[in-house]
């Protein structure tokens, strides 16, 4: 299942993904930080979509509420409604 997710809050503009039998696959930001968004796609590669959330659902940027990590992480949770 493909999934595209605009993040509220924050300097990336889009979030894509695929999610295939429970794990993240093929994700990238489209805007924000692209060093530190790239090695955040290569940590999650193919991990499970459950773990990858309750890791980043809580990161700040800067004095933010919240970040693209927890934007991705949001973007997961979403997934339950979907």
């Amino acid at each position: 299942m493909h999934k595209t997710y605009i993040p509220q809050g924050v300097c990336s503009k889009q979030i894509d993904f695929d999610i295939e039998e429970g794990k993240i696959h093929n994700l990238s930001f489209i805007g924000g930080c692209n060093g530190n968004l790239k090695g955040i796609a290569a940590l999650v590669e193919n991990q499970d979509i459950n773990t990858v959330k309750e890791k980043l659902k809580d990161i700040k940027c800067g004095f933010k509420n919240t970040s693209c990590p927890a934007q991705l992480a949001a973007a997961l949770e979403e997934l339950k409604n979907d």
